[in-house]
């Protein structure tokens, strides 16, 4: 469900972690992976209820509107074309997404002044008020509205970002990556298929699984020797004062590099370069690169590295 990306991450942050108490063993680490890729999860799942839990305030405000002394006109006969959205009434019907609620007892309601909050911001959305006005009534009407609001209003709401880091340590990484994939899920809604539509599991496949498990085996394992290859290698730059983040992705990637075969060698750079442009140091990413060219060198030389890895 994660992007392998991503995924990289969660190992990079677990490592990391081992270092830092340098008390913990490979069965604890790995159980706090799973806890933080678990954790995902439900973020996508928080966020794939979302659009449900706001049609259920304004089905609220409109019955409130409807309970006054005096209610206006406008609140006598609403315009009930978001509390109709049938790409959310298809959404609220899901056995997958019901289930889960039920296992966990994840809800927007636990919240609800900060889903007040939400509400009255998608209100005043143009988005919202494009919508109903609009004079097109269909589910690939509704369905589209339901997909920009989860991939292109929501984003732009920085208090989002801050609830979420509020409320999960693991959240901090992948927000905008699951509104993504929640808008991904809402654009697979059709005519009665909302019971049954498929919905992400924590990873996409046992593929996945499997390489992010090997992944932070292989890292833990062979960190010594990918400092003894930065000891080799850095004849410009003192090993001991490496940064810890530079020694553990230098060391994923010869991990990867040595025990995915499958993978070519480039994607396996390319990734740990852009994740060490975010998560080290302004320079990191060139001393890496340079280092990493001279170690896949010494890993070929040694057949660690296959020739279809280099193509």
């Amino acid at each position: 469900m994660l992007s392998r990306r991503l995924l990289r991450v969660k190992v990079m942050q677990m490592v990391y972690a081992h270092h830092i108490q340098s008390d913990t063993d490979y069965k604890i680490v790995l159980s706090e992976l799973q806890h933080s890729v678990a954790k995902a999860h439900e973020l996508y799942m928080y966020l794939l209820l979302l659009p449900s839990a706001l049609r259920r305030m304004a089905v609220k405000k409109i019955e409130i509107g409807r309970q006054k002394i005096r209610p206006t006109k406008e609140e006598l006969n609403p315009n009930t074309k978001f509390v109709r959205n049938r790409a959310i009434l298809e959404l609220e019907k899901n056995e997958t997404l019901n289930a889960y609620v039920e296992s966990t007892g994840i809800s927007w309601f636990n919240d609800e002044e900060f889903l007040r909050t939400l509400f009255n911001k998608l209100l005043a959305s143009e988005l919202y008020k494009e919508y109903m006005n609009s004079e097109e009534d269909s589910l690939e009407n509704d369905r589209r509205f339901v997909f920009r609001y989860l991939t292109h209003e929501l984003p732009t709401y920085d208090l989002i970002y801050d609830h979420f880091e509020s409320e999960s340590i693991y959240w901090n990484d992948e927000v905008q990556f699951e509104m993504s994939l929640a808008g991904k899920t809402v654009k697979m809604i059709e005519e009665d298929n909302g019971q049954t539509l498929e919905i992400l599991g924590v990873y996409k496949d046992d593929e996945d699984k499997e390489f992010t498990e090997n992944l932070l085996r292989k890292s833990m394992s062979g960190y010594d020797e990918a400092f003894g290859l930065i000891k080799k290698y850095s004849l410009k730059w003192d090993p001991e004062r490496v940064s810890l983040m530079d020694t553990i992705l230098i060391d994923m990637a010869i991990a990867e590099m040595t025990s995915m075969r499958e993978l070519q060698v480039k994607v396996t750079l390319n990734e740990y370069l852009e994740i060490s442009k975010y998560y080290s140091s302004d320079k990191s990413h060139i001393y890496i690169n340079g280092l990493l060219e001279k170690i896949v060198r010494q890993l070929f030389e040694e057949k660690r590295i296959l020739p279809a890895q280099l193509q």
